[in-house]
């Protein structure tokens, strides 16, 4: 299995060797594509699946610094903090696996909490509008977890 995303098109890409399994809509940064840290932007290049947090969780689950808040996303608690950046349902971390370019100093995707992740079923997708991170709807970021294995390998690219 290998994930690829284009920030382009705005689409994850699920595969099995050569394969297309499954093609999801995305959100990934609005400021664009970038590696450098605080940029806001989504790093480009390769990377992997370092860690899958959040298995068996329920959907629309709240999850703040990697942990679930034992809450679960509704009308209220989001309308509670309308600008907060909702990390919900599943976490897959992602860490840059070429040195200088996206793994380690200030361009450290794992240091950088870059995340595949679900959002809000309000916010769009295949529009750029994340603080860097990969933004799911909650049903496929769960679908795609399920698929997939810590140490995936991960290409993002303007493709």
């Amino acid at each position: 299995m290998h994930i690829h995303i284009s920030l382009v098109e705005q689409k994850l890409s699920l595969f099995d060797g050569n394969i297309l399994l499954k093609t999801y809509s995305i959100s990934s940064g609005l400021n664009g594509a970038g590696n450098k840290k605080d940029s806001g932007k989504t790093p480009l290049g390769n990377h992997l699946i370092r860690a899958k947090i959040g298995a068996g969780l329920p959907c629309g689950a709240v999850l703040i610094g990697r942990r679930w808040s034992g809450e679960i996303l509704d009308r209220a608690l989001q309308a509670s903090a309308p600008d907060r950046d909702w990390v919900l349902s599943r976490i897959l971390w992602l860490s840059g696996t070429e040195r200088g370019v996206n793994r380690l100093g200030d361009c450290d995707t794992m240091q950088r909490y870059i995340y595949i992740h679900g959002t809000p079923d309000s916010e769009p997708m295949g529009v750029a509008l994340s603080h860097g991170c990969i933004r799911m709807r909650n049903q496929d970021v769960i679908e795609l977890f399920d698929r997939v294995q810590a140490f995936t390998p991960v290409q993002i690219d303007l493709k």
